[in-house]
């Protein structure tokens, strides 16, 4: 997966050498001299992913890396950062300043592209959530809610034969407060509704094929869901590569130091809850854009959509489609007299009883106001006659009960109906016939139907 990759260091070969190596393997490279620059660059012209040298005369990575995850237009970009300190401390203030990996100098080439490749993936989908997010709300700040399930504990799988080596990790993470599971062996794990945040796969000394159950997770419909670190020996780092290649997001060398441990896992957490948010609000856009709030309906927007796709069907030889337009009666007056929010309790019941009555390939829309329409897909004039007269008496013969003060509201509707002409026709046309019908209901005295004629 090829990717842009700004490379940030402040000695003029290195910056040279990276930007060849990663070029040879068809990464669009952008290098930055120090700090100051890297931030311009990574906000005029976001990359996929940051190398960044942590030694820097002036503003060293550390600080790079905390202003680069303040800022709203970079802080979602994956960091790695290089640096020739091999102390435990000095990968801990990284991960913590919002770091999403570290490479020792000088820099092994399996190891980076490796991690490149992981972090590629996961900026992929994440930019592509971002963008479709975009399309359907301008506010990108998380909620009160989704920054406390950012923070919220985890559940961690722990799958490792070798006992003791599961408690290494095991035992921290429960002090920390997450909720660990361990188990052993090669069987399937994360199938369940409540499945695992973070899977701790151990690579090394284990009586099966580690890499191939790495595939497995990775493939399941739920795989996307959760983060796989690898837990790997020193002498096994090539294995460890091969997982980043092939899904794994991260990986730690054992014997793991416990705060280097639990920031990873944060780091990973954050990382998936991240795309899950991401993924619900995408979700809950698209629902917005086609559902109306009120009755819980389809909107005009969708039905227009669906009544687009079902004319071209009926234009190549299928069956007609049918319309019912529906306006509720004197439904002024009810608003005048009883107040809107009493008019919003009867939309919303009118809406339930027209799903009520109709069938489960048919569509039912709020066009607006108190303007519904049911689209009644393979069906001629006949059978949607039936259908709007099932509605109409279902609207006529029950009172609408207002629970709040107790009245009791007689409601009735008036229908238009109009099915498609075949090829030629148009869904304006169609419109246009069912509300010419639904006009001579009213006209006629209201609760009846009209418009039989195709």
């Amino acid at each position: 997966m090829s990717a842009r990759i700004l490379v940030v260091d402040d000695i003029q070969a290195n910056r040279r050498l990276m930007k060849a190596k990663l070029e040879a393997k068809y990464y669009t490279v952008s290098l930055a001299p120090d700090g100051p620059s890297a931030l311009r660059s990574a906000e005029s012209n976001p990359p996929h992913v940051i190398l960044l040298d942590v030694m820097m005369p002036g503003m060293d990575g550390y600080e790079v890396c905390r202003r680069l995850k303040a800022n709203p237009r970079t802080q979602h970009i994956p960091i790695v950062m290089l640096t020739a300190l091999t102390d435990i401390e000095d990968r801990v203030r990284g991960l913590k300043a919002g770091a999403d990996d570290f490479l020792s100098k000088p820099v092994d080439d399996f190891a980076l592209l490796g991690r490149l490749a992981a972090l590629a993936r996961y900026n992929a989908v994440a930019n592509e959530l971002r963008q479709r997010e975009a399309t359907s709300q301008s506010v990108h700040a998380f909620t009160d809610d989704e920054r406390r399930r950012l923070a919220k504990p985890a559940r961690i799988l722990v799958i490792d034969e070798n006992d003791t080596a599961a408690r290494q990790l095991v035992d921290p993470l429960r002090i920390a407060g997450h909720h660990v599971t361990a188990a052993q062996g090669a069987e399937p794990a994360g199938e369940g509704a409540k499945g695992p945040d973070v899977i701790l796969l151990a690579l090394s000394d284990q009586s099966y094929d580690p890499l191939r159950l790495c595939a497995h997770l990775r493939s399941m419909e739920t795989g996307s869901e959760y983060a796989i670190i690898v837990t790997h020996d020193q002498d096994d780092q090539d294995r460890a590569i091969e997982a980043l290649n092939i899904g794994a997001s991260d990986t730690i060398s054992m014997p793991v130091d416990h705060q280097e441990l639990l920031a990873r896992v944060r780091t990973q957490l954050k990382r998936s809850r991240y795309i899950e948010i991401l993924r619900e609000r995408v979700d809950r856009g698209l629902e917005l854009s086609m559902i109306d709030q009120l009755t819980e309906l389809y909107n005009r927007r969708y039905m227009l959509n669906q009544l687009e796709q079902w004319m071209a069907r009926s234009a190549i030889s299928g069956p007609p489609v049918s319309v019912i337009a529906f306006d509720i009666d004197h439904f002024k007056p009810i608003n005048d007299e009883y107040g809107h929010e009493t008019g919003d309790l009867i939309l919303s019941e009118f809406a339930r009883r027209i799903v009520q009555h109709i069938r489960p390939k048919d569509v039912a829309c709020r066009m607006g106001g108190e303007e519904f329409l049911v689209i009644l897909p393979e069906t001629n004039a006949d059978k949607a006659l039936a259908g709007a007269e099932r509605i109409r008496q279902a609207i006529a013969n029950a009172p609408f009960e207002i629970e709040r003060t107790g009245q009791s509201i007689s409601v009735t509707v008036s229908a238009g109906i109009a099915s498609d002409r075949g090829a030629g026709d148009t869904v304006a046309d169609l419109l246009h016939r069912a509300d010419s019908a639904l006009y001579r209901a009213k006209q006629g005295g209201r609760n009846r139907i009209e418009g039989l004629a195709a």
